[in-house]
């Protein structure tokens, strides 16, 4: 397989698509974002980059807390809307019924089937975005969207992001810490 060089670039094959919730100015907004992951296990972390320039990047300042909502595909409009619009020029207050958890002041999207509700652990400038880091205070999920006491992906149908488009996930190909057992030298 020849390789070709592409310049240096923010890459990911495949990312979530999430909606970060925070109060700005006492009122739930949320916005769309994709560079998020794991930060650590334990305790448990959860990470998102987001522009500085965002209007919800204020209500993490502001109350030092934040939600990561799990989308479904059905949600994809909504979703999407919320990447378009600036909670600064428009309200997007309704556009998903917002709940509280522990925190009070991190709005969880209702619709969504799973919410991740953080503490702002510690925040990273790293340029023209800044790297939020949430301590996971409770995760909420959908009880339709549980199987053994976990989010099943497959219930839950998020809302994959690549270059540009949105996907759902597909089938599973195998288990991981267990299809590597099968490897066999060459």
């Amino acid at each position: 397989m020849e390789k070709i060089t592409l310049g240096p670039m923010p890459y990911m094959s495949v990312m979530p698509t999430l909606l970060v919730g925070a109060n700005v100015k006492g009122k739930p907004n949320y916005m769309t974002a994709a560079w998020a992951t794991v930060a650590c296990m334990v305790p448990p972390m959860v990470c998102v980059a987001i522009n500085k320039a965002r209007y919800t990047a204020k209500g993490i300042g502001e109350n030092k807390t934040f939600s990561l909502n799990i989308p479904s595909v059905k949600l994809v409009v909504e979703t999407d809307h919320c990447g378009l619009v600036s909670g600064a020029q428009e309200d997007k207050s309704m556009v998903f019924r917002s709940l509280y958890g522990k925190l009070k002041t991190a709005p969880l999207a209702a619709e969504c089937p799973v919410n991740i509700e953080c503490r702002l652990f510690k925040s990273v400038d790293c340029g023209s975005h800044r790297l939020y880091i949430g301590e996971v205070v409770e995760i909420h999920a959908d009880k339709s969207c549980v199987t053994d006491g976990k989010p099943d992906i497959a219930k839950i149908n998020p809302i994959l992001y690549a270059q540009a488009s949105y996907f759902g996930v597909g089938k599973q190909v195998d288990t991981a810490f267990s299809a590597g057992k099968k490897y066999r030298k060459k």
